[in-house]
């Protein structure tokens, strides 16, 4: 169990922290448009973090596809971590009210900790994969 002080968990007396992560869930992902499993961190006011929640999420309900009118599994997380998203993706959560933490780091739940220290390290520049992100926005239907 990992346990934080009260100076590094938010001013929310609840918050749920969703982790975009790689097939076996032991790793931090990129593309959180088009993750399909994710970790659903739950942190009390007390500062003791649970074990996650594993999520998987059938193709037709990745953010990318999903039209934010439905109900999602990840409705109510304030916010969300991975490695990369596009700018409409981001548009996208920020419009739910979502914060968006994109990382190098590659552990999920060091990621978590960093996250609500305000420590969280920056995501690896990807020229191409933001590129290709940027022409993919460009014919989302989430423009």
């Amino acid at each position: 169990m990992i346990c934080f002080t009260q100076a590094q968990i938010p001013d929310r007396l609840h918050m749920k922290i969703a982790v975009a992560v790689t097939a076996d869930y032991a790793r931090v992902s990129g593309h959180a448009g088009r993750a399909r499993r994710w970790l659903l961190y739950d942190v009390p006011a007390s500062g003791a973090l649970a074990p996650p929640s594993p999520i998987e999420l059938t193709a037709d309900i990745v953010f990318h596809h999903h039209d934010g009118k439905a109900t999602h599994p990840l409705d109510g997380i304030e916010a969300l971590i991975a490695q990369s998203a596009g700018d409409g993706f981001l548009a996208r959560m920020r419009a739910r009210g979502v914060d968006v933490g994109l990382t190098s780091e590659a552990d999920p739940a060091k990621a978590v900790a960093d996250y609500l220290g305000h420590s969280l390290v920056g995501p690896r520049p990807r020229p191409i994969g933001g590129l290709i992100c940027k022409t993919l926005d460009l014919f989302s239907k989430h423009r």
